[in-house]
């Protein structure tokens, strides 16, 4: 079992940055790929970034491409995304992704950006 725990949300203006960061807990040594998705009120659940375990290979979303960097401390089994020029349509809440055999989540940090 993996346990997947994200912090860093909360609220900032448009143009702001946040850190989001994500611990993993557990067995984590199959990991293949982690990432983050979001989830605005009232859309689906979308893809924002996602990078693989071992080589670091990363990909984004159009919509977040050359503002967020997603990156990886393997050691300390942490995952973070690096949000820069916040626009209002960022606003979501925004979930870690593991994945293996089979698929983890955690359980979403709130991010608002205010216009």
């Amino acid at each position: 079992q993996v346990q997947l725990v994200e912090s860093g949300g909360g609220l900032v203006q448009a143009g702001g940055s946040l850190r989001l960061s994500c611990v993993a807990s557990g067995r984590t040594s199959s990991t293949y790929a982690m990432g983050w998705f979001r989830q605005a009120p009232g859309k689906e659940r979308e893809f924002v970034a996602a990078i693989t375990w071992s080589a670091g290979t990363t990909s984004y979303a159009d919509s977040v491409k050359g503002r967020f960097t997603i990156s990886r401390d393997n050691p300390k089994k942490m995952l973070y995304l690096q949000m820069n020029s916040l626009k209002p349509e960022d606003t979501a809440v925004y979930y870690c992704r593991l994945v293996q055999s089979r698929v983890y989540w955690g359980q979403g940090t709130q991010v608002t950006v205010s216009s």
